[in-house]
């Protein structure tokens, strides 16, 4: 199988909250360079772990004023990192991590915005998703914007950058059954086999949806069914609802 991995271009960046931070050096998948914490902040909870953890890991941790930490992100709650950017995985390394279950695999079509991409991040790795694939271009990336609607979730989770039409040919060729979620497919039935086994879910962008090509290498396109007034919902919600009924399905 051809790896198509890209690693992170920033050398640095600067995380902030307190899940994302404390996920961060639980992951210890980045460098994590210092810590700031808000003077007057009490080491309690979360932040007394992170303190902890800084502390075995040898990292600096400096103590300053909020005004400070407020020039990175006024929602920093009182701690921020500087870190090493993002180390993005790719699909031999995601395929290779699974072990004895089928394949749960989550693709994203050119998602834009940060929180909704934080959203499906946190749901992804709670619901056990081995791996989730972005395009290389014109798609959303792991910010530290992301990194704080995960909660940190994605410092834990394998996220590859690739050419999303090769990726998807590379699946079908490790027999995981490709589903789309696009309001113009098939109502899911409770218990579909579609969302059992082997699976690759594609999630399409918050406003265009999944691209043409991308729905051309999809073995079916599937839209959850509802009752209310709303003719949709956000791409976070409905993929996010998508994955627990795969998840739900597979156990």
């Amino acid at each position: 199988m051809v790896s198509y991995q890209v690693k992170s271009a920033r050398m640095k960046e600067y995380i902030y909250s307190r899940n994302a931070v404390h996920e961060a050096l639980l992951a210890k998948r980045r460098q994590i360079f210092s810590i700031e914490i808000a003077e007057g902040a009490q080491e309690k909870g979360t932040l007394a772990e992170i303190v902890k953890l800084a502390g075995q890991q040898k990292v600096k941790v400096n103590r300053v004023p909020r005004t400070k930490l407020d020039k990175v992100n006024q929602h920093n709650q009182g701690v921020v990192a500087e870190v090493s950017g993002y180390p993005y995985s790719d699909l031999v390394e995601i395929l290779d991590s699974i072990k004895d279950e089928p394949p749960f695999i989550l693709i994203l079509d050119a998602l834009q915005d940060p929180q909704n991409f934080g959203t499906l991040i946190r749901t992804a790795e709670a619901v056990g998703v081995h791996g989730i694939i972005i395009p290389l271009a014109r798609t959303v990336e792991v910010t530290p914007s992301a990194v704080n609607a995960s909660s940190g979730a994605s410092e834990h989770m394998l996220i590859a950058k690739s050419n999303l039409s090769q990726a998807m040919d590379a699946l079908r060729d490790a027999d995981i059954w490709l589903v789309g979620l696009d309001q113009a497919g098939a109502e899911v039935e409770a218990g579909s086999r579609h969302l059992k086994g082997a699976l690759g879910l594609v999630v399409g962008s918050e406003g265009e949806g999944i691209h043409e090509l991308t729905r051309k290498k999809c073995d079916i396109v599937l839209k959850l069914p509802m009752k209310g007034k709303i003719e949709s919902l956000n791409a976070a919600v409905a993929g996010s609802v998508a994955l627990y009924l795969a998840y739900l399905n597979r156990k």
